[in-house]
């Protein structure tokens, strides 16, 4: 039988060639055909062989092509047919097919959609991989997919579960997120600063439901429209800039509301000021009965006094700080226990004792009792615990505005209008109005409104802002330029190409969001850790009570009772919660200030761990702007006859050293042949056939496969240039090498420096490169590289990064192209040029804006200050629990008499996480150059 399938990801001939040899040695094919014009297999299989067999045979290759059924299949599919890959019963269980699965965002959902698929019938195991968004799903008889998707949608549709590759159902999903973003853009979208249930969002403000922390507001990465005012009269608004209906003047852009940080610091700040007020009454009242001849009982007895404080207590519990209250009882009901459980038991104990005091006092024994026959009460202990906690809180959310002021700033480097050209005609436009194809004047000192291309003038652009270097960047007609940029001295005219979410500004806050919100490795240690403290801590203070109720001194009962409640007070789970989030947040800011963006935390962290360095040649090491000096000529052909054969069969591909010929040959007015049955070999070079004569160009390899000959006068010139480190291609027509052409890349200004500094760190650096190796050998002696490889292909890249990590190397990729994808993807942390492919970026763990290899050295000192800084933080809130509780306990009392008041107590516990905030927010003045 046959069956044919589409191939995605194919670029060239060598493509086609590997993606035949892997389909073709999966056990059961006969003959596997690959078409690369038409991207599809035709397969010839002995008995039927199910479609996920073939995908994952690819994806075990390194997953850089797919296989889907034909659209006719897909037709079928559609009108409620199973498709062959599901009618398909084999007599035993059926091996795991591997599906795609959305819509979830915690640990909490991959275990709902697991119990979810595990109970279909006929389903004997699924296993649900959260982070990769897969299920494998194994069945005792065939399970259709529809069945598995009707099972998702009866659940509520927030799940659902598609074929690996099916590109109808990622664009269905895109559109269902795109519609709940756009839906949820007026609140914005909130997260939990501890991270407790991963990079989950919440589209209302309020506190976690796991940790009970005030959620924080993300920064949002597309622009809202901006209104519109007058100046003298401002209740005129209007969405697009323009002149004031009524006098006349230009319109202003209005202020933007104040952030959701600064309305929940102002908030808290409020709360404090009302707990300060009630709560120092009390405290004096409290004090005051240790003043002999106390002037306060003169008014009222102790007794009465004693109800005043409960009466001041009030408005401090039950209003300035029941938050706390009502997150401890959360953490409780769910069995997330933390800090607000520990302050909500202590300092609710205090209160609720005294108030049973107060109404009860026969109940309790004689030690509890003052001399006056009240019991003692501590509505004191209680108010001052609280108010000390909330300014912890107020402390907290001021440091903690500043961790994201990365984002902020960035957000600000966004202009709110532009001037747009129609028809010859200048007109000012909201930046919203901007669409793809525009074209915009940019004055002299302007914002680039949109990422786009210059049509018209020249100009130098600032572009600190984004990649961190403060020269200013030379931009003529047809360059590139990116929004929140600023123009300098000259005016030009740029065509829009990327508006709104997708401009780089855009992207870089997106990619500085999802980083902030990802977990680092490290942090699971304070994880485990923060799961068994609050009971530890809580269990602490019961055998406090107990051991001081037995053996402490009189009156027993109440030290026990104190001691019990400063134990609670002092411990602070927060602070360990706290040490890795804030220090990423901060560095994943000061990364983008710094033209260094950081995907997720785990590539910050395993940076610091690397071994080796695997970079690129081309566009890594060099400028990746190849251009031509010079074209090589047989003696019985001219330099003209060969450029011209050179650039019409190049005029068909789209490599960059192609590029360069055929730049250079208009440059010289050449003629192009017509050139036909074009054919790409990786790693060798093309072939084709140009004015009907067999043309091959490429390196000694092409010549070879070609059977080419080559006179030793031609060999010698080759290898000459190949020394001086060009990349020499050699044409050959009709099995005869007649010629050759000569280009040059640049190698960047910095990379040696950045290099020999990175070698300096005891990083090994190992240079691969396609080209040959004399071109090879001379560009690692220019950068003092003594590991370097030659004529690498794409799948040795991908087996060099293997091999390595095999002897148990931690290793880093940086490449720019396609074809370093594979190794980027595989590879512990991929850095990613920012003037390299879309493929690249997206493989990769970090991205330098400027795809400078100076990027790589503050890469690698970021990541080392950011561990530095977690580490710190991690051993302050590790150093300050573990001898913070057992003072509280009073282990210092036997030898020195000393006790530790609760008040005290909540003082240390609100600034130790201030401490670690604190701390991290030093990460903010650290130099990474």
């Amino acid at each position: 039988m046959t069956h044919t399938y589409k191939i995605r990801g194919m670029t060239c001939n060598g493509c086609r060639g590997h993606v035949e040899k892997i389909l073709n040695l999966v056990n059961g094919v006969s003959k596997a055909s690959v078409d690369l014009e038409n991207a599809e297999a035709v397969i010839e299989m002995e008995n039927h062989i199910p479609l996920n067999v073939f995908q994952q045979a690819l994806k075990d290759d390194g997953g850089r092509y797919s296989i889907s059924l034909t659209e006719d299949v897909k037709a079928t599919e559609e009108t409620g047919a199973e498709t062959p890959a599901e009618v398909y019963t084999e007599p035993t269980r059926r091996a795991g097919i591997t599906y795609k699965i959305h819509g979830m965002t915690c640990n909490g959902c991959r275990t709902h959609v697991e119990e979810l698929l595990n109970s279909v019938e006929g389903v004997s195991k699924a296993t649900v991989n959260l982070e990769k968004e897969e299920a494998v799903v194994e069945m005792d008889n065939n399970t259709s997919l529809q069945t598995l998707q009707k099972a998702l949608a009866d659940d509520g549709g927030s799940y659902t579960i598609s074929k690996l590759g099916d590109e109808k159902a990622e664009a269905q999903h895109k559109a269902k997120k795109e519609a709940e973003k756009a839906k949820n853009s007026g609140p914005g979208t909130y997260y939990c600063p501890m991270h407790c249930e991963g990079d989950k969002t919440y589209d209302k403000p309020g506190d976690c439901p796991v940790c009970g922390m005030d959620l924080v507001k993300e920064a949002k990465t597309s622009l809202s429209p901006t209104q519109y005012t007058c100046p003298m009269h401002p209740e005129v608004i209007s969405d697009d800039p323009g002149a004031c209906p009524k006098c006349g003047m230009d319109l202003v852009p209005m202020e933007a509301d104040e952030s959701e940080e600064n309305k929940s610091y102002k908030a808290l700040l409020n709360k404090f000021w009302i707990a300060v007020a009630f709560t120092v009454p009390i405290f004096v009242i409290a004090m005051s009965e240790m003043i002999p001849n106390n002037p306060l009982y003169d008014l009222m007895s102790l007794k009465y006094w004693n109800w005043v404080q409960f009466a001041l207590s009030i408005p401090v519990v039950f209003y300035a700080t029941w938050m706390f209250f009502e997150r401890a009882y959360r953490s409780i009901k769910t069995w997330n226990l933390n800090m607000f459980t520990l302050i909500g038991i202590g300092a609710g104990v205090a209160w609720i004792f005294s108030l049973f005091g107060l109404l009860f006092p026969n109940f309790f024994p004689e030690q509890f009792l003052t001399e006056s026959g009240t019991v003692h009460v501590y509505f004191e202990s209680a108010a001052v615990i609280l108010t000390l906690v909330l300014m912890g809180q107020v402390l907290e959310a001021r440091a903690h505005n500043k961790t994201n002021s990365a984002v902020k700033e960035l957000l600000k480097l966004a202009p709110n209008k532009a001037v747009r050209i129609v028809d010859g005609k200048e007109e000012t436009i909201a930046i919203d109005k901007i669409e793809v194809g525009d074209k915009l004047r940019v004055k002299p000192g302007e914002k680039i409104p949109v990422d786009g291309s210059i049509l018209e003038g020249q100009t130098s652009v600032d572009e600190s802002m984004i990649s961190g270097e403060p020269v200013p960047v030379s931009k003529e007609e047809g360059d590139s330029v990116s929004a929140g940029t600023i123009n300098g001295s000259q005016s030009f005219v740029m065509i829009a190409e990327k508006i709104g979410s997708d401009t780089l500004l855009s992207q870089i806050i997106e990619m500085v969001n999802k980083a902030s919100r990802s977990r680092a490795p490290i942090q699971k240690l304070a994880d485990r850790i923060s799961g068994w403290f609050v009971p530890i801590v809580v269990l602490t203070s019961v055998i406090t009570f107990g051991v001081w109720a037995i053996f402490g001194p009189e009156p027993s009962y109440v030290y026990a009772l104190v001691n019990a409640i400063a134990v609670l007070i002092i411990a602070c789970p927060c602070a360990l919660g706290l040490a890795t989030p804030m220090s990423v947040m901060v560095g994943v800011g000061m990364g983008a200030r710094n033209g260094v963006l950081i995907k997720d935390a785990e590539s910050l962290e395993t940076l610091n761990k690397i071994d080796v360095l695997i970079i690129d040649k081309t566009g890594t090491i060099t400028e990746g702007k190849p251009s031509v000096e010079k074209i090589g000529a047989s003696q019985d052909v001219s330099e003209e006859e060969v450029l011209q054969y050179i650039a019409s069969l190049n005029n068909l591909s789209e490599h960059p050293l192609a590029d360069a010929t055929v730049k250079y040959a208009k440059e010289k007015n050449t003629e192009f042949l017509k050139a036909s049955n074009f054919n790409s070999v990786t790693g060798k070079g093309v072939t084709g056939e140009v004015n009907g004569k067999k043309v091959a160009l490429g390196n000694q390899k092409m010549m070879d496969e070609a059977n080419a000959s080559l006179s030793e006068e031609i060999k010698k010139e080759v290898s000459e240039e190949q020394k001086k480190g060009k990349t020499v291609p050699m044409l050959a027509i009709d099995g005869k090498v007649i010629g050759f052409v000569v280009i040059s890349d640049k190698i960047k200004a910095s990379s040696k420096k950045a290099l020999a500094e990175l070698q300096e760190q005891g990083i090994e650096v190992i240079m691969l490169t396609g080209d040959n190796h004399d071109t090879a050998k001379a560009v690692a002696s220019e950068l003092n590289l003594t590991n370097f490889k030659a004529e690498v292909l794409p799948q040795d890249k991908l087996a060099m990064v293997e091999k390595l990590q095999a002897e148990g190397k931690k290793i880093a990729m940086a490449g720019d192209g396609i074809n370093d994808a594979p190794a980027l993807a595989q590879s512990d942390v991929g850095i990613a040029m920012g003037t390299g492919t879309d493929v690249a970026i997206e493989s990769a763990g970090i991205t330098l804006v400027k795809g400078d290899l100076h990027g790589i050295v503050k890469a690698f000192h970021l990541s080392k200050k950011v561990m530095s800084n977690i580490k710190q933080n991690l051993f302050f809130a590790m150093i300050y629990n573990t001898l913070g509780v057992p003072v509280a306990a009073g282990v210092l009392f036997p030898f020195f008499g000393l006790l530790l008041s609760p008040m005290i107590a909540a003082l240390a516990m609100s600034f130790s996480s201030v401490s670690v905030i604190a701390n991290a927010l030093r990460l903010r003045g650290a130099k990474i150059d």
